[in-house]
């Protein structure tokens, strides 16, 4: 038995460890979904998946509490399935092994999905729990959140019949979420003729070890993006060392910071030793420039076969041009929030073979016209290499409403259970509840959760000490939710 069924509240986190024996990640939840529609009915509560995949549930009031308004209690099924280096993982067949460090969390060398099971665990533990006083309530599990919020978008208009709206997919206990980013992906994409190989050897690099991490969340924070530094590297072995691009992958996530790069380069034998010596350079200053944000690093070379095909030279020279000048990172704060990414960008993901190359990005604002502005700017980059660019999967931002009565609510309740004032903030993360809200303008919306930390990453974690106020904080909300 996992050890953090002994941890308190005991419904909460039982249930989470239930939720770690489902493989869930992102375009692979038939299991989670069933799992979930099996817990209704063995709850005993009503509960279906509907045309967009999404599981809804609904509890009936407790007697004399029937005159409420009615709550949605929302999160997402889906994880994000990232894992470290050297970890065989299979996140389609494997089950999430936990581990307690320290007072917190983690998986054993793999994304954890408290990001967000945790708020599907909560959910759970509320529908089944018969001792809470609580009005009508709904609960909405989204289907794959992380790869394009598909479930959500897919939300049938008229199935939700709910005043509020809880989102239970923030990550810092404390703090209460009024509004959140917009985003929209960002593909450029080219196909050419391969041409054969002419040099005599070739080299794979790989960067690695990098802290990656959330593109919302922590893409403040200055840490490493793989692909950017590798394009550094490969860069000057053309320009200085007559190298040829044959291949590059780096990072897997839409919404992560890769971590990780690796390109084969094939180049004259006599200039292998100095492209092994640049890379060391390479390295050094790498360490240097982010030497109190980033440890661990890897970048190193090793000796591959020859491959028999390369990136046409016109079209590598375009590529590399394209991706050394692409925005990664934050490009504004937000005026009246100073202390919050209004819009970025994340290089996420490169893919460039002999014949093909595919590029993805994830762009984020809180102001629709500057997320127009920067995915345009991305994609007058990418046109300058002659590349096809699509926008897709974009969503709208949230729009703060400080006056919200059930934020109100949350903030008394806090203060009463803490003795101290909530912080309410906007975070630059995009969150489900504005595509909700599109559907659902009505609704009163506030996002909460406990503390987690490095989601998206191996070295996600959960702080078990905010579990247990949290849930305090949710049952009394729930029962002090105000007449219609």
């Amino acid at each position: 038995m996992s050890e953090i069924r002994n941890l308190k509240p005991e419904g909460l986190w039982r249930n989470f460890d239930d939720l770690t024996q489902v493989p869930r990640p992102s375009g692979h939840v038939e299991k989670v979904q069933q799992f979930l529609l099996d817990f209704a009915e063995k709850a005993g509560v009503e509960a279906f998946k509907d045309a967009g995949g999404n599981i809804i549930m609904r509890k009936p009031a407790t007697p004399g509490y029937e005159n409420r308004k009615t709550v949605l209690l929302q999160a997402h099924m889906d994880m994000v399935p990232q894992k470290a280096p050297d970890s065989k993982h299979n996140f389609e067949t494997d089950p999430i092994e936990t581990r307690i460090v320290d007072g917190w969390v983690y998986a054993n060398n793999t994304t954890l999905g408290s990001d967000d099971g945790i708020g599907v665990a909560a959910i759970m533990a509320v529908m089944e729990d018969k001792t809470l006083k609580h009005g009508p309530i709904e609960a909405l599990i989204t289907r794959d959140e992380e790869t394009g919020m598909y479930g959500a978008n897919e939300l049938p208009e008229g199935i939700l019949h709910s005043d509020i709206l809880m989102n239970l997919d923030s990550e810092t206990w404390g703090k209460f979420v009024i509004g959140s980013a917009g985003g929209v992906d960002v593909t450029s994409t080219l196909e050419y003729k391969e041409v054969e190989n002419d040099q005599e050897a070739a080299v794979k690099v790989t960067l690695k070890g990098l802290r990656g991490g959330h593109s919302g969340l922590e893409i403040n924070e200055g840490r490493a993006n793989a692909n950017k530094e590798m394009v550094r590297l490969v860069r000057k072995a053309v320009s200085d060392l007559d190298a040829r691009l044959a291949c590059w992958q780096g990072g897997n996530m839409r919404n992560a910071i890769p971590f990780k790069a690796e390109v084969v380069l094939a180049l004259p034998e006599e200039n292998v030793a100095a492209l092994k010596e640049l890379v060391a350079q390479q390295k050094t200053a790498i360490e240097d420039e982010f030497k109190t944000i980033e440890s661990g690093i890897e970048f190193f070379t090793e000796d591959v076969e020859k491959p028999q095909a390369l990136v046409p030279v016109e079209i590598q020279d375009n590529l590399i041009d394209a991706i050394y000048a692409c925005h990664n990172g934050v490009l504004r704060m937000i005026p009246v929030y100073p202390d919050v990414v209004e819009t970025s960008s994340n290089l996420a993901i490169i893919d460039i073979e002999p014949t093909k190359a595919a590029i993805k990005i994830l762009a984020r604002s809180s102001r629709e016209d500057m997320k127009e502005y920067i995915a345009t700017q991305l994609e007058s980059c990418f046109n300058m290499a002659g590349m096809k660019t699509t926008l897709s999967g974009s969503y709208g931002g949230w729009d703060p409403n400080p006056d919200s009565e059930i934020l109100g609510l949350l903030k008394k309740v806090y203060k009463e259970q803490n003795g101290k004032e909530a912080i309410v903030q906007v975070d630059h993360a995009g969150l489900e509840c504005s595509v909700i809200l599109d559907k659902y303008p009505g609704m009163d919306v506030v996002s909460l959760g406990p503390t987690l930390r490095s989601p998206h990453t191996a070295s996600e974690r959960f702080e078990i000490a905010t579990a247990e106020p949290f849930w305090k904080l949710l049952v009394q909300a729930l029962e002090e939710i105000p007449a219609k």
